[in-house]
């Protein structure tokens, strides 16, 4: 199958990939959430059984750690990491620990995530699962405990490409089954081009990628999903908070999406407004809807939509245009 093939399912019908590799780690005890509050960005403790939420690490100075697609169900937090994060996320977790009741698990034996992206998914989960209903009308991060042929699941919604998008989290040795029936209902296996193009069609930012140690939250235009402006306090809150309130939001540079009118810039490619070197490229691909597309960070006075900028290629430099985020 094609790219271009992939790319329409993920769009128009279902396609199965995820954008990049991560694993779970399990929070139990009775001050789960009360542990976790004091150290992530969003608000932990609001969450019900059955709900989650996206949120980040941060380091004193207000950078990130790591960020986290976060799920209670009940009796434990499912914390989703990036892979390359998971054993410093784990001395982490233990070294903050004092007298609280909470334990932690790397889950990365035990559960894999099959990701699916597209319109049709919440209909071709139903078919293929058993005790997952009403999937079309979750909320983001919302969590269930389900079945595939009898092995036991969490699903969870989670979109990052534009369109609904689920994930699975099952034993290691049931995925490639799950798979399999996830194709049979009519899903497509998408490659890693087709994902990265409709990923930065979205404007959805990985971390490792286009965001980093560096990275404050708010240069990464995340704050809306990741950041509770009214929970207490937590590790680099006064960061953003001053940057919030008394610098009014503005930081240094952005991360926005360019229309690039020539060759193919690379991961650190970097970015001009006549000579004035204004900032650096992340992530780049070919959409056939858009042409030559990226994501990069840009000097604040650079950011508003339909600025002319110029970008490196290995074709020399080109012209570039500041677009929306998503692109449109």
């Amino acid at each position: 199958m094609t790219t271009t093939e992939q790319y329409e399912a993920i769009k128009k019908t279902a396609a199965i990939g995820a954008i990049s590799a991560r694993n779970a780690i399990g929070v139990t005890g009775g001050d789960r959430a009360v542990y976790l509050q004091g150290l992530l960005t969003n608000d932990i403790q609001v969450l019900t059984a059955g709900s989650g939420c996206y949120a980040a690490w941060l380091t004193p100075q207000g950078r990130m750690l790591t960020d986290i697609h976060l799920f209670e169900s009940g009796d434990m937090i499912l914390l989703d990491v990036p892979a390359a994060e998971l054993p410093a996320m784990m001395q982490r977790l233990d070294q903050f620990r004092f007298s609280e009741d909470v334990q932690f698990a790397d889950l990365s034996k035990e559960l894999e995530a099959v990701w699916v992206h597209g319109p049709a998914v919440p209909a071709m989960l139903e078919q293929v699962l058993s005790g997952a209903t009403g999937l079309a009308s979750w909320p983001e991060y919302h969590n269930s405990r389900a079945a595939f042929e009898g092995a036991p699941l969490v699903v969870a919604r989670v979109s990052q490409l534009g369109v609904p998008g689920f994930c699975a989290y099952v034993e290691p040795a049931r995925s490639a089954d799950l798979r399999r029936g996830l194709v049979a209902a009519g899903a497509v296996e998408a490659g890693q081009t087709a994902l990265e193009v409709v990923r930065i069609e979205a404007g959805y930012p990985v971390f490792g990628i286009d965001m980093t140690y560096e990275t404050i939250p708010l240069e990464a235009g995340i704050e809306d999903r990741a950041i509770s402006l009214t929970k207490g306090c937590y590790v680099g809150q006064e960061v953003i908070i001053r940057v919030l309130h008394r610098g009014h939001g503005k930081v240094a540079k952005r991360l926005v999406a360019l229309v690039v009118e020539g060759g193919a810039p690379e991961a650190g490619a970097r970015i001009f407004a006549g000579d004035k070197h204004i900032g650096v490229v992340t992530s780049a691909a070919h959409s056939s809807r858009f042409g030559m597309i990226a994501l990069g960070y840009v000097h604040r006075d650079f950011v508003a939509p339909g600025t002319g900028v110029a970008v490196d290629t290995a074709l020399g430099r080109a012209s570039a245009v500041v677009s929306h985020r998503p692109l449109r």
